[in-house]
C-alpha cells in the first residue's frame, strides 16, 4: 500500500524554548520519517522504468513490476508462440511458462546483449521448440463452415487464401527456419538480435535466414501463391 504519511513542521510552538530543546534532544538520534516509512514505487511510475530496472523491482519480489513486465511484453511474445505453433491453446502455455521463468530467474537476471527482450523471445523460442518435437495426436470433429451470404470483394478472398497459404508453408518449415522468418520478417528483428535468440553468430543466421526465405518461397509456389513477401502477411 503506498504510504502517504509526510513530515509536517509547525511553526509558532508555544511551548517554551527549554521543553522544545528537551524533545529535541531525545528525538535527535530517532529514525527520520524516511527512514521508517521508505516512499513507495507506484504503478504509474514503474511504467516509465526500463525492462533492466523493472527486473530489478522483480528480483526484490515486487508483483506491480512484474505485472508492467507482463503488459509490456505479452503481446509480442503470444504473437511469435502462435506462428511457431499455429496453436492458441499452445502458445498460452507458452506465455505462461515464459512468464514464470521470469519471475523464477528475476533474482538473478542481469542485463546483457539484447536485454529482456532477447532473453524473453529465446525462453518462448526454446518452449516451442520443445512443443513442436513432443509427439501429440489430436482428433476433431472438423465442422464446416457457415454458409456466408454477404458478397465479399475478389481482393479481399485473394487476400485471405493467401494468407492462409503462408501460414500453412510457415507451419510446413523446419521449427529453426520458421524461427528465423518469424523473427526477422514478422517481428521486425535485425539479424544480429534473432541471432542472438536463436544462439547464432551472425554469418549463420543469415545463412539460415537465405535458406528459410528459399524453401519458404518454393513452398508458397506449389500453393500457387505468387506473392512470396512475407512482410505483407505480417
Amino acid at each position: 500500500m503506498r504510504n502517504d504519511r509526510r513530515a509536517v513542521t509547525f511553526y509558532g510552538d508555544l511551548r517554551s524554548e527549554t521543553a522544545a530543546s528537551e524533545d529535541f534532544a531525545s528525538t535527535a538520534n530517532a529514525p527520520s520519517a524516511a527512514t521508517v516509512f521508505p516512499p513507495a514505487i507506484d504503478r504509474l511510475d514503474l511504467t516509465a522504468l526500463d525492462d533492466a530496472a523493472l527486473m530489478r523491482e522483480v528480483g526484490k519480489g515486487s508483483v506491480d513490476a512484474f505485472s508492467v513486465l507482463v503488459d509490456r511484453h505479452s503481446s509480442a511474445l503470444y504473437r511469435v508462440a502462435m506462428r511457431m505453433l499455429a496453436d492458441a491453446a499452445e502458445a498460452e502455455d507458452v506465455l505462461q511458462d515464459c512468464f514464470a521463468r521470469l519471475w523464477q530467474n528475476a533474482p538473478r537476471w542481469s542485463p546483457s546483449g539484447a536485454g529482456l527482450v532477447g532473453w524473453l523471445h529465446r525462453v518462448a523460442m526454446n518452449l516451442c521448440f520443445d512443443r513442436k518435437r513432443r509427439f501429440r495426436v489430436v482428433t476433431v470433429d472438423t465442422m464446416p463452415d457457415p454458409a456466408d451470404d454477404a458478397a465479399l470483394a475478389d481482393r479481399r478472398i485473394e487476400a485471405d487464401q493467401a494468407a492462409r497459404a503462408v501460414a500453412a508453408a510457415l507451419d510446413d518449415l523446419p521449427e529453426r527456419y520458421r524461427a528465423a522468418l518469424v523473427l526477422c520478417y514478422y517481428e521486425g528483428f535485425s539479424n544480429a538480435l534473432a541471432a542472438e535468440v536463436l544462439d547464432l553468430n551472425i554469418k549463420a543466421m543469415e545463412s539460415l535466414l537465405f535458406r528459410a526465405r528459399r524453401q519458404m518461397r518454393t513452398l508458397l509456389e506449389a500453393r500457387d501463391v505468387a506473392c512470396a513477401d512475407l512482410e505483407a502477411q505480417a
